[in-house]
Formats: C-alpha cells, sequence, structure tokens
C-alpha cells in the first residue's frame, strides 16, 4: 500500500528532473530565480526518459495488478525491477553529473549551480529505491506463504491511491498553467503550486496578473478540497487498518501473560470450569483474599469482565503507543528537516539551526509568515518532497492525539465537574474521584480501578420489561391446548441441536405457533439467558429479530460491545448455555507461535496444550474460555459481525434441520398411505376370493 501511494509520487518527481536541465549558470550576485540553464547532454535526456518511461510502466503493472487485472507472479517481477532500475539509472546519471557534466562550461566552475531538477531526480531515486524494496520483501513473504499474493484492496485503499494520483496532477497541471500566465520558472511554479494548495502562503511567489490572481482563486478552492479529502482517507486507512490488528495481537501477549501469572501464583481457580463435583454452591476465598464465584454463570461472568479489563489496558496502550511513535515521527520531521533546510540555504541565506528549526515549524503548522522562506534550488525542490511526508505525518498525530491526549482532557473536565460544581446525572461521586486519581497518578492509585462498562443495549428498551413480562406470560398460553411442558421439552431439544420432535407430531401441529401476533412483535425483547427459548417458527422468527437488530449495530460508526448478559442471551441463541461447563474449558498459557483461532470452527485443532482441543457433546462446538484463545472477544473481527454470522448460520441449520425432518415426515405418510392402500388391496382380493 505504502509503495502504490509513494511510486506515483516518485513518478511526478522523475517527471519534474526532465521537464527541465540540471545545470544553471548564476553569477556572483545573481538571483538563483533569474540564473539562466545551461543545456543538458543528449545522453542526460536520453537515459533520463528511459528511466521515466520504465517508471510509468512499472506504476500500471502495480495499479493492474492491485485491480487485478494482471497476475501477482508477472506484475510484481516487473514493478520491482522497473523501479530498480530507474533508480540505478538515476543514481548513476546523479553521480556522473558532478564529472563529465562540468566539461564544456564557458565560465568558472564556482558560477554553475544545480537546478531543481537535479535536486527532484534525487528524490526520485530514493523513492524509487524505497519503493522497490517493499515490494521485495511482499513479493518474498507471498512467496514464501506469509502474505496473501492477491490484493485486495478496501474502498478506502483504492480511493486513496486514486486520490494521491490525482492530487499529483492536479498540482503539476496548476504548475504548468500558472507558469505560462506568470512567465515563472516551471519547478518554481511547483514550489509555488505546492504552497499554495497546502495553505502555507509563505508569499515569495505569488500571482501579479489579474488572470492569474482570477485562476489561482479556483484552483486553490479546489486543491484544498482534494487535499483534505487525501487527510481524510490518511484517517480513515490508519483507523481501519492499524486498529483492529495491532487491539488483536496486543490483547493476545496481555492476555497470555495475564493467565501465565495467575498459574504461577495459583490465582487461576477462578479459571476453572465449575460443574457439580468440583466446587461447593458457596462463595469460597482463595489465597489472595478473591472471592470465587458460586455459579457457572458468576464465574463466566467473572472471567467476561477479566476479559474486558484485558481489552480495555490492552486499547489504552495501543493508542499511547501509537501516539507516541506518531509523535517521535513529527519530531524527527521537524528536527531532521530543519538540519536538511539549513545545510540547502547557508550558503545562499546564511541560515543558522535555529532558523531551520523555526521555519520548520510555521510550515508543519501551516502558519507561514514568509519572513524565512528557501531560495536555493536544493531547499525548494526539498520543500515539495518535505512536505507530501508531512501531510501523511500530521494527520497521523492528530489523529492519534484525538484518541488519547484530546479524550483525556474531555473526559477529565467532565469527571473534573462532576466531583465540583457539574454534577453529572451518571455514576458516582467516588467513581469520579477514582478514575481522576487513577488518570493522574498512572494508574498507581486504585490499580484495580476500571471504567464502567457502557450501558446494556438491552437496558436502553424502556418498554423491554413490560414486553418482556407479556411474552413470557403469554409462552405458555398456546393455541388449542398445547401443553407447557411440551414447549420445555421442546426447548431442550433445541439446545441439544434439535428442532423438537416433529417426526412423531401430527403434521397440523408442525405450523402452530406458540405465541400470538402481538407477542411477536416484541420477540426480540424477550432476552433471558435462564428462560427456556421457544421452537419452531417462533425460534425462527427470534433469530430473524435479532438479526435484523444486529444489522442496524453494524451501521453504528463506533463498533458496539456487549455486555455479558447480552452475550449470554446471543450464546444461548447460538446453541451454548452460560450456566452449563458442558463448552467451557480452562485457559492456558499458550506458546508465542500459537496462532489465535475463535471457537466454532471445526477445521483446527487448539493449541498443543492439554484439553484444549476436547470436544464437547456439540459436533461444531469446542471448549474454549472468555480469557482463552478462543474467545469470541478476541482476534480483529467486531463483537457485531462475529455474532451476526453465527446467528444466520443457526438459522440456516434450524431452517436446515427442520426441512430434512418435513421430508422424513411426508415420505413415512407416503409409505404409511401405500402400505395402506396395498392392504386394503389385499383385503378386497381376499374378501372376492372367499366369495367366490
Amino acid at each position: 500500500m505504502i509503495a502504490g501511494t509513494l511510486g506515483p509520487v516518485a513518478s511526478a518527481f522523475s517527471i519534474c528532473a526532465l521537464v527541465r536541465p540540471w545545470r544553471q549558470h548564476r553569477p556572483h550576485g545573481q538571483e538563483v530565480k533569474t540564473a539562466p540553464f545551461v543545456a543538458d547532454p543528449i545522453w542526460l535526456t536520453v537515459i533520463n526518459a528511459i528511466q521515466l518511461a520504465m517508471a510509468v510502466v512499472s506504476n500500471m503493472f502495480l495499479l493492474l495488478n492491485m485491480t487485478r487485472r494482471v497476475r501477482f507472479t508477472i506484475a510484481q517481477p516487473i514493478t520491482i525491477i522497473g523501479w530498480y532500475i530507474s533508480a540505478i539509472l538515476l543514481i548513476a546519471l546523479l553521480a556522473t553529473a558532478a564529472g563529465p557534466m562540468y566539461e564544456g562550461f564557458k565560465y568558472p566552475s564556482d558560477e554553475l549551480i544545480w537546478s531543481q531538477a537535479f535536486y527532484y531526480g534525487m528524490w526520485a531515486a530514493i523513492l524509487y529505491f524505497v519503493d522497490a524494496s517493499l515490494m521485495l520483501v511482499t513479493f518474498y513473504g507471498a512467496w514464501t506463504g506469509h502474505y496473501n499474493k492477491d490484493f485486495n484492496l478496501t474502498p478506502s485503499q483504492r480511493t486513496l491511491m486514486l486520490q494521491t494520483i490525482m492530487f499529483l496532477f492536479y498540482l503539476l497541471l496548476g504548475a504548468l498553467v500558472f507558469s505560462n500566465i506568470e512567465g515563472w520558472n516551471y519547478l518554481d511554479a511547483v514550489y509555488w503550486a505546492d504552497v499554495t494548495l497546502f495553505t502555507v502562503g509563505f508569499g515569495d511567489f505569488r500571482a501579479e496578473t489579474n488572470l492569474g490572481r482570477a485562476l489561482m482563486m479556483p484552483y486553490a478552492l479546489v486543491g484544498v478540497i482534494s487535499l483534505g479529502l487525501v487527510v481524510g482517507s490518511i484517517r480513515s486507512l490508519v483507523l481501519e487498518r492499524g486498529k483492529r490488528q495491532v487491539d488483536a495481537r496486543m490483547e493476545e501477549k496481555k492476555r497470555r501473560r495475564l493467565v501465565r501469572t495467575m498459574t504461577k501464583k495459583g490465582e487461576d481457580e477462578m479459571l476453572e470450569p465449575i460443574r457439580d463435583s468440583q466446587r461447593s454452591m458457596t462463595p469460597q476465598r482463595t489465597d489472595s483474599n478473591m472471592q470465587l464465584p458460586a455459579t457457572e454463570f458468576e464465574r463466566r461472568k467473572a472471567e467476561f469482565e477479566l476479559m474486558r479489563k484485558i481489552q480495555a489496558q490492552a486499547s489504552s496502550r495501543r493508542r499511547w503507543m501509537a501516539m507516541a511513535i506518531s509523535t517521535g515521527s513529527w519530531l524527527i520531521l521537524w528536527l531532521l528537516g530543519a538540519y536538511i533546510f539549513v545545510k540547502c540555504e547557508e550558503n545562499y541565506q546564511g541560515w543558522d539551526y535555529f532558523d531551520g528549526f523555526y521555519f520548520c515549524f510555521v510550515s508543519l503548522t501551516t502558519i507561514g509568515y514568509g519572513d524565512v522562506t528557501p531560495a536555493s534550488n536544493a531547499g525548494k525542490s526539498f520543500f515539495v518532497f518535505w512536505s507530501l511526508l508531512a501531510l501523511p505525518t500530521m494527520t497521523v498525530l492528530i489523529s492519534n492525539a484525538g484518541d488519547t491526549v484530546v479524550k483525556l482532557i474531555r473526559d477529565g473536565t467532565l469527571r473534573l465537574g462532576n466531583v465540583t460544581i457539574l454534577p453529572g446525572e451518571e455514576g458516582s461521586f467516588s467513581d469520579d474521584l477514582k478514575y481522576i486519581l487513577h488518570r493522574c497518578t498512572f494508574g498507581y492509585a486504585f490499580p484495580d480501578y476500571t471504567e464502567p462498562a457502557p450501558t446494556s443495549h438491552m437496558k436502553k428498551m424502556p418498554e423491554a420489561q413490560d414486553s418482556s413480562g407479556d411474552a413470557a406470560a403469554a409462552f405458555i398460553d398456546t393455541e388449542q391446548g398445547s401443553d407447557p411442558k411440551d414447549s420445555r421439552g421442546r426447548s431442550q431439544n433445541l439446545r441439544n441441536g434439535d428442532d423438537g420432535p416433529y417426526s412423531e407430531r401430527p403434521d397440523h401441529s408442525r405450523h402452530n405457533s406458540t405465541f400470538t401476533t402481538r407477542v411477536r412483535r416484541s420477540l426480540s425483547r424477550l432476552r433471558d439467558a435462564h428462560e427456556d427459548l421457544p421452537t419452531g417458527s417462533d425460534f425462527h422468527f427470534l433469530l430473524i429479530s435479532e438479526i435484523q437488530a444486529l444489522t442496524a449495530h453494524l451501521k453504528s460508526q463506533k463498533p458496539h460491545k456487549y455486555s455479558f448478559e447480552e452475550w449470554a442471551w446471543y450464546l444461548k441463541l447460538i446453541g451454548e448455555d452460560e450456566s452449563r461447563a458442558d463448552t467451557h474449558l480452562k485457559a492456558q498459557p499458550k506458546p508465542k507461535n500459537h496462532q489465535h483461532k475463535r471457537h466454532h470452527n471445526k477445521d483446527v485443532d487448539d493449541s498443543p496444550e492439554k484439553g484444549s482441543g476436547e470436544k464437547t457433546d456439540s459436533e461444531h462446538v469446542t471448549a474454549w474460555s472468555w480469557v482463552g484463545n478462543r474467545s469470541p472477544l478476541m482476534g480483529s473481527q467486531e463483537e457485531t459481525e462475529w455474532i451476526l454470522d453465527r446467528l444466520m448460520e443457526r438459522l440456516r441449520e434450524s431452517l436446515s434441520s427442520e426441512g430434512r425432518k418435513q421430508v422424513t415426515s411426508d415420505a413415512r405418510r407416503a409409505l404409511g398411505a401405500d402400505r395402506r392402500r396395498s392392504s386394503y388391496d389385499a383385503s378386497r382380493k381376499k374378501h372376492r376370493e372367499e366369495h367366490v
């Protein structure tokens, strides 16, 4: 993805390196921008054009590969070889230019300076080499099986690539137009366009003609909007690719560490499933004075809350690490960029390091006073290169700051208001005070404090209680004398993977519903993991209602995190019971080379530890723990997606099972009818024989 974005940038710099000569004659006292150009040798222009053509072909094959027009094994070698050749040719031209390019120069050698085109060739060579190296690593990883050979680009990735290409094309085309209108050197116009579109506006180059000023307004307006779209794509890409995968890896590491620590200290009794013969139903205390749950449901809830704490700590660590990395990258760009600008300008304007330090700051923050600006060819060309690197760096920094520093200040301000003059509606004074002290002491005060879980989605429905009561009351109010015991029996069969004894029931009762139409509308609100589930068409209606609700959750911008009660309800719909230890397993620390896989996977075995691959009575369910590597809270998949996939699979299996029973019942009835017909025919034949 990085190579696909930087490749067009390198090609744009190659164009800048080709359009103007590499040398300028600057007598003492003359300004750089008015120095005349010295024509290049023909061999330099030809080789430069060849490397540009090869680079463009390499970019084309990379884009065709990413759009699946050309196979990976064909496109990648062409891209890598083409970029390496372009980099080598540019490096060779840059290295040999110091000698042969001085030959035939009629003026003193100290009056020969390198133009911006020379330095653009330098930046292009660097980018080509970096891009080719990144693609080589990707190709090697795909060849050895570490990466997928197909580029499955997401919409944000594809959008970012296309927007980058269009923005560069817009910048270069605008520079061409304004260079002709204002009489500027084309590469000076590129520098002006970059300063304008990035809203820095130094003022060292500005439109003087009425036509130029008139065209500048729509050009800048469209360019700033395009730049904003690029910034938005970068931010969405960082959130999309970075957050989930890094969170999953950090959660797995912290989970292993915690389980290993609890095992070594002998505090892992809470992780042991409670079976009837293992632990009494009265609460017990461990050596660490921690009260153990009395029931399996309570134990699983404690396990769930422990996993939520692991998630919160891993997410916080990931956010602050991302903030530290982006801040470090920004500081490197600032401090190292200042040093390079000083080296570029010290022979022209006598800059010291503070001048470069000050210039980089006003540029990164887009203040752009214009009192300190680059005047050398190296400085202006490097500013274009440096600003294109600063764009994603600043975007990522601001995005990470919004998740860490800004969030900390916002939450701290609200909590401080809750304990002083603006008491909030939720929470208590002690909770707010604990939060402030916990944050101010970096976790040393109240180390076990965790933020309260978000309000359950079930609790957000005020009518849920009344409708649930109506539904529960109507659950046994069956049509035409159905027995409540039969309903409970069918619910038990449902948990065992059977939708009910349809084969033993008359055909007319198969389609009867245990719920009225009014109660059916509120059926999805009957979320109690301790109650029996409906059967038949009512169960299918319940699954469809929950799938519809989860689909609405997917549309939310912020991923949903469900409470334990909601998880227990959804797991019961899937076919598991949090109150029973049949599908539960004690979590074990996994080896570092173990690859995490979630449960409900028939094709994989678990880790080598004892019991980790133990199968339950259900064919499709593997025993698992909330803090184990098969926990549904682990991995990069969102909770809503995970639950939705399983509910749809459960609905499919239930409908298929009912269809098979329907076919079996029809076959039995047909067979019975044939037997009765045969018996009737035989009886009539015997009767006729006796009559004769």
